[in-house]
């Protein structure tokens, strides 16, 4: 066994191992500043909308159709906007089930009668065979399960995000991306999804309980994640040993 640990432990050590001994002794390095439409999180989406309809045009008029204020408007509103979402979740779940199920069969047969040719089958069956009771079936099956899930979550922060793509329906999808080092650990703060304009307060914020789609994640690496997770070795042998 040990013998075949030696082959993984050095594919783990090729894979991951030495890409790692480069970050000792520094900090975790950001990441580039990047155009936000080519994030994973933003990349162009196609949804079922309606035929857009034209605006119509009057003349001699200070109001615009399709306008939402007649002065200016600090709201995001046009690709490359930004908007700060307000994220405060705190959900609490509690869930327990309890099943139980229980079976009882018994089936007997027996053939006594045989086309007037029973007394023929002593000849023929063994001397301990008895026509009467040829089978005799019983089972027996109990089951009982019982699962409780009992979950406590609480987030509370303020991201801003770009307006990356207006569809037909003049909804927004935005993304967004922070992190924040403290020393020799990283945090990453993700958003993504799709808004409605409507839904956009004066500040220029939204909750993220408006957000269709919605995709937020909110981790990070570094020396104090590295403790936390399993070495690279303990997980591949948590993926191909079968017991």
């Amino acid at each position: 066994m040990r013998t075949a640990l030696v082959p993984i432990l050095l594919l783990s050590v090729a894979t991951g191992g030495c890409a790692r001994l480069s970050d000792i002794g520094s900090a975790p390095t950001l990441s580039e500043i990047s155009n936000p439409a080519m994030q994973p999180e933003a990349r162009v989406i196609s949804l079922p909308m309606p035929q857009p309809s034209m605006a119509e045009q009057i003349p001699s008029s200070l109001w615009r159709t399709g306008s939402r204020d007649f002065f200016r408007d600090p709201r995001a509103k046009s690709v490359g906007d930004l908007l700060t979402v307000v994220i405060d979740i705190s959900d609490q779940a509690q869930l327990r089930n309890s099943t139980q199920r229980g079976r009882t069969n018994n089936e007997k047969a027996g053939l006594p009668n045989f086309f007037g040719l029973e007394s023929r089958l002593p000849a023929v069956l063994p001397d301990a065979v008895d026509p009467s009771n040829l089978v005799d079936l019983d089972s027996s099956s109990t089951s009982s399960g019982n699962g409780t899930i009992q979950r406590n979550e609480r987030i509370a922060m303020r991201v801003a995000a770009v307006v990356t793509q207006v569809l037909p329906n003049g909804n927004f999808v935005i993304a967004g991306r922070q992190e924040v080092r403290v020393n020799y650990e990283l945090r990453e703060m993700r958003i993504a999804g799709v808004i409605r304009p409507e839904d956009i307060s004066n500040a220029n914020t939204i909750e993220y309980d408006k957000i269709a789609e919605a995709r937020i994640t909110y981790g990070g690496r570094g020396q104090i994640t590295d403790v936390q997770q399993p070495r690279y070795g303990q997980q591949v042998l948590d993926v191909i040993l079968p017991f």
